[in-house]
């Protein structure tokens, strides 16, 4: 860790009204370089579905999302005196946050557009991406822990900013690998604060209410479930993980989000971050393809909802791909080809 713990946040708006936020150990006092025009979408529409019991985002705009760009077009790096803009109008920066210009979620997301016998809403809320580096190149394991610990500064800050603006549930990710359709290889994650508590939140916030204790599940599981401890962190693989090689990181003792945590677990779950991440690329013997998810308590939750961090892989093996089929997408009843036990084994012993 840096020798302070002190992060600077500086707030910048940019030409099309779009909120930037520059995180750094160093206050960012550079210049802006010149930026272009471009319209910002207003997100999209929510329509319920009934036979699910679930909200679903639809935005056609993000359509026209940027692609897979060179990397001289790469619009997550740093922006170049006499030379293209970026999202980011700065020479330098230690970690930033804009607000995606190809929004799902918006506060001034517009009323739809009536459907008969059509539950509707608003696509309030707000979509951020946080980029971890001004380099094109890296990930969770390779930009260290004083990134890492920068990195939940920043996601602890907008946890506070969206909760005090009304959204509901906030779900800091990363989406990492072509498996899945990563379209930016800079290393980066997302933020979606939602309008409303999504289904999968919902259902653990019942259970945590309705008495289930996972600090005493991690107590039973971590002999043959375990994977590494770190300042009163812990990664395991769960008993009833969905996908092969799932690990989960969190705190021993209940806590509802990141912002509960100590200095120490804040150290502690910085590092696991980087170890699972390295654990995976070793095994698989290739950047592995993941979704990571924060899974932090809704606004209306109380102190009973134990905060987990989640990594889905999606290899089954060195150079096999898991693939979420017809039973899986059909049902929500997921076909696991690795035992939870044996991949915490493997994964325990690198």
């Amino acid at each position: 860790m840096t020798s302070s713990n002190t992060i600077h946040r500086r707030h910048f708006v940019k030409r099309d009204g779009r909120d930037l936020f520059l995180y750094g150990y160093e206050p960012h006092t550079l210049a802006p370089l010149p930026e272009e025009d471009g319209e910002v979408a207003k997100g999209g529409e929510l329509r319920h579905h009934p036979l699910r019991n679930e909200w679903n985002i639809y935005a056609p705009h993000r359509q026209n999302r940027t692609f897979k760009p060179s990397s001289a077009d790469n619009p997550l790096a740093p922006s170049i005196r006499g030379g293209a803009a970026t999202e980011i109008p700065f020479t330098d920066f230690e970690l930033a946050v804009f607000e995606n210009k190809f929004t799902s979620l918006h506060a001034d997301a517009p009323n739809p557009a009536e459907i008969p016998r059509v539950n509707l809403s608003r696509a309030g809320g707000r979509c951020d991406v946080i980029v971890y580096s001004p380099e094109a190149e890296g990930n969770l394991n390779t930009i260290g822990q004083d990134k890492r610990r920068l990195l939940l500064g920043a996601w602890n800050d907008r946890y506070q900013t969206l909760f005090d603006q009304g959204c509901e549930f906030v779900l800091p990710f990363e989406n990492r690998g072509d498996e899945v359709g990563v379209t930016l290889r800079h290393p980066h994650g997302q933020i979606y604060a939602f309008p409303f508590v999504p289904r999968v939140q919902q259902d653990a916030m019942n259970a945590f209410e309705n008495g289930y204790d996972l600090a005493a599940d991690i107590k039973a599981f971590t002999p043959d479930y375990g994977v590494a401890q770190a300042g009163g962190m812990t990664a395991f693989c769960p008993p009833f993980a969905r996908f092969p090689f799932e690990t989960w990181i969190a705190p021993i003792e209940t806590k509802r989000g990141p912002w509960d945590f100590s200095e120490d677990q804040l150290d502690g779950f910085a590092h696991l971050l980087g170890d699972v991440t390295r654990r995976y690329d070793e095994y698989f013997q290739r950047p592995t393809a993941y979704m990571l998810s924060l899974h932090a308590a809704p606004r209306s939750a109380d102190d009973r909802f134990h905060f987990t961090a989640q990594f889905y892989p999606l290899l089954r093996a060195p150079g096999r791909v898991k693939y979420l089929a017809s039973v899986e997408q059909s049902t929500g009843a997921f076909t696991v080809d690795v035992m939870p036990e044996m991949a915490a084994k493997t994964l325990r012993a690198l």
